[in-house]
């Protein structure tokens, strides 16, 4: 019953709810955002949600779309600016994702989706994680992230799929709300380029 149902209901009354609640919050990142790096205030990207399909994740920018002589982009270290910095260290870029909640293509609670040029390297265990909807959190980011392998993360992701419970999100939840006022390793995308998931993933090599 959670599995199909409770969990939709609480994650679309939970999205709501906060959507009004921190809508000041919202408005004011996105006029900031604006104001020092312009437009589009939101990053978009694809990703691979429940039963393999492609939706749009929302984050607020944090980077500029500053260029070379060549029109290349330049490194993330020299495009990233302090408000992003801050708006990363607090999860606010997250923010948006609330609306991927509300349209179903997210949860509060799941593995992180990732990029579909993955998708042909998942071995069967790993392909659980499509059978769930995708998390802002999950039990891999509050258990370290960045810290652990992906062959780790992967599986943390089959666990939660296996094991999924009411009782087990509202410890995720709480663990991440700790993290977060912590500023601990919970951040759950680096943002903009993404480029830490391609480079750490060994697979992306192969592609």
């Amino acid at each position: 019953m959670y599995r199909n149902y409770a969990k939709r209901i609480i994650d679309f009354g939970g999205a709501a709810v906060l959507v009004c609640l921190l809508s000041p919050v919202l408005l004011a990142c996105y006029v900031l955002v604006r104001m020092k790096m312009g437009s589009p205030v939101l990053f978009t990207q694809t990703r691979i949600g429940k039963g393999e399909r492609a939706f749009k994740i929302y984050k607020f920018r944090s980077m500029t779309s500053a260029t070379d002589r060549n029109g290349n982009l330049l490194p993330d270290v020299e495009r990233i600016t302090k408000l992003g910095v801050f708006l990363r260290k607090t999860s606010l870029d997250e923010l948006p994702q609330l609306f991927n909640v509300l349209r179903g293509d997210m949860s509060f609670i799941g593995p992180r989706p990732l990029l579909p040029r993955y998708l042909p390297y998942y071995t069967e265990r790993e392909k659980l994680r499509h059978t769930v909807r995708p998390g802002i959190t999950g039990l891999a980011q509050i258990n370290g992230r960045n810290s652990i392998g992906w062959d780790d993360r992967l599986e943390y992701d089959a666990k939660y799929a296996e094991n999924l419970s009411f009782c087990g999100d509202m410890k995720i939840a709480a663990i991440t709300v700790v993290k977060v006022l912590e500023r601990s390793n919970v951040k759950t995308d680096s943002q903009d380029s993404f480029l830490d998931e391609e480079r750490a993933h060994g697979k992306a090599n192969c592609i």
